[in-house]
């Protein structure tokens, strides 16, 4: 065996899994990876199931040392820059540590979350079956809190595989898609559009349980205060002061105000991943358009595998190329004087 051992990390890192789907109706909050594919993708990397623990790291920076042992991790999500001894690391590819070797992770650029999966996966003594830290509830393995440095996983020595990387799709783009409801009918077709049509930024104040959204007052047409009733995730709550809040992974199970609208299935990790401060939009679509894109999000899981390359094999990048001088100059074939090399000084 080995160990992993936390150097340095910032706040709101911890270890995640899938959750604690069926437990809700005990009023245990489900937790889990905020971008589940992410999540997935790294520990496809190292050979691990989807949705085994892994380290979700939070925007800022952390550091991972090997000891007793090589360890062999993967990254994904939120890309940053990385490094051993000065050496790059890719994201969304697996890297073995050796003993002594530490992995350096800067600040989060284009998102929120980055998942650290070690080959093996982590130990722990599940808790209501999950190792999935939720620390206001004081839940979690093996550390039911956020991560800090001195932490240590004990892991399995690395296997010696062959280095891999995964091609991921591109990511979608444009505005974060919603079914209304289930309480849209608390708010007149004036606020629902408004709604709709303005820009949302999420509050630096925002954490896992839910993100609050900066924007317009949504009023309410019969006052914010309904019958509790249970949520999902991304569940975008408006309470008596208008701003909405979109519930995430540590949401409470239940909630006494009015739902606008819900995050799509599919949709629920761009939002996740949203850096506090950048502006985006909702879009709604039907339920038939939100439960087609769940089987389509469902199958990308799913095809991970098949994703899997050698890192010896570089990617073309079509783009990259098509902007590079790949040629350096031209010739003629019929004219030797654009190509022959003098032989006078």
């Amino acid at each position: 065996m080995s160990r992993l051992v936390v150097a340095s990390i910032g706040p709101a890192s911890s270890v995640q899994d899938g959750g604690r789907p069926g437990s809700q109706r005990y009023g245990l909050t489900p937790s889990g990876a905020m971008d589940r594919l992410a999540l997935a993708a790294a520990n496809c990397l190292v050979g691990n199931e989807p949705f085994a623990a892994g380290v979700e790291i939070g925007p800022f920076g952390a550091s991972f040392t090997a000891r007793d042992g090589a360890v062999r991790v993967a990254l994904a999500g939120a890309p940053r820059n990385a490094d051993i001894a000065g050496r790059a690391v890719a994201f969304d590819s697996s890297v073995t540590l050796k003993d002594g070797e530490t992995l350096t992770l800067g600040f989060a650029r284009g998102g929120a979350f980055s998942y650290l999966a070690i080959e093996g996966g982590i130990q722990g003594e599940p808790v209501f079956g999950s190792l999935a830290v939720n620390a206001r509830a004081g839940l979690g393995s093996p550390y039911p809190r956020p991560l800090l440095a001195g932490d240590e996983f004990t892991v399995d020595a690395a296997s010696g595989a062959s280095e891999l990387r995964i091609e991921l799709p591109k990511p979608v783009a444009g505005p974060i898609r919603v079914v209304l409801g289930p309480q849209d009918d608390e708010f007149d077709d004036a606020n629902k559009a408004l709604f709709l049509a303005s820009e949302w930024k999420i509050s630096p104040t925002s954490d896992r349980m839910g993100y609050r959204l900066e924007g317009p007052a949504i009023k309410h047409l019969h006052g914010h205060n309904i019958v509790s009733d249970g949520t999902v995730n991304g569940s975008i709550q408006v309470p008596g002061n208008g701003a909405p809040i979109a519930l995430m992974m540590d949401r409470g199970t239940s909630g006494g105000y009015p739902k606008i609208a819900t995050v799509i299935t599919a949709d629920f990790g761009r939002l996740a991943q949203t850096s506090a401060g950048t502006a985006f939009r909702f879009k709604q679509v039907t339920m038939a358009e939100a439960q087609d894109e769940a089987r389509k999000f469902a199958q990308l899981i799913r095809s991970l595998p098949d994703r899997l390359r050698s890192a010896d094999t570089v990617a073309l990048n079509i783009e990259a190329l098509q902007d590079a001088n790949v040629a350096g100059y031209a010739v003629s074939a019929i004219d030797a004087g654009t190509w022959q090399v003098s032989a006078e000084p």
